[in-house]
């Protein structure tokens, strides 16, 4: 019997998750959590073989979780309305043994759930087509002028820190608006995380 731990801030979608997992015959759910922190504890306590998280829960986010349980023997499949290659990158980096999208065909859930209890790792299509699609567009300088950005350096500590001018800083700082198709830095700073580029 494969034992299953359910995460979602969603009442309706997490009793009807329970209720479609309940009815394989091999399948037990043997805890329901509605935030993060609640996941956590639920998966320590009871240990099921395997946590079907949302991403975007109160108190912790699922991707904060599965962090946490990155060595931990339960596996963990991210569940998401969300196709966004920054959260499937960190999934990745996670450990995660499954990041399907929720409107996936219901069967393909309890289907996914075998195949990585036989040591599998299950995919949405649809993320692996965007990883690959799309580069980063940025040269390493340019990503290291961003990153500089990112925490809080003005232009003329870049300058000095990277030994050249303060308008060197800013014709870097336009081609990555440019390159970015962003107008400021807030707006570079988080597409390039949300592609999973700020690594």
């Amino acid at each position: 019997m494969i034992r299953i731990v359910i995460a979602e801030d969603q009442g309706m979608l997490l009793g009807a998750l329970g209720a479609l997992l309940d009815m394989e015959d091999d399948m037990e759910v043997i805890g329901k959590a509605s935030n993060g922190e609640e996941a956590l504890s639920l998966v320590k306590h009871v240990q099921p073989d395997i946590c079907v998280m949302d991403i975007e829960m109160p108190l912790k986010s699922g991707l904060d979780v599965a962090e946490e349980l990155e060595d931990c023997a339960c596996k963990v499949i991210i569940l998401t309305t969300f196709a966004r290659p920054g959260y499937f990158e960190r999934a990745r980096k996670a450990g995660v043994s499954g990041y399907l999208l929720k409107d996936s065909p219901s069967d393909e859930l309890a289907n996914s759930i075998r195949s990585i209890m036989n040591g599998r790792r299950i995919y949405a299509p649809e993320l692996v087509d965007m990883v690959y699609e799309e580069e980063n567009p940025l040269t390493e300088r340019e990503i290291e002028v961003l990153r500089m950005i990112a925490e809080g350096k003005n232009t003329k500590e870049i300058a000095s820190e990277m030994y050249i001018t303060t308008g060197t800083v800013r014709n870097y700082v336009s081609v990555i608006f440019n390159k970015l198709g962003v107008s400021n830095r807030i707006a570079a700073i988080s597409i390039f995380k949300e592609k999973g580029w700020y690594k």
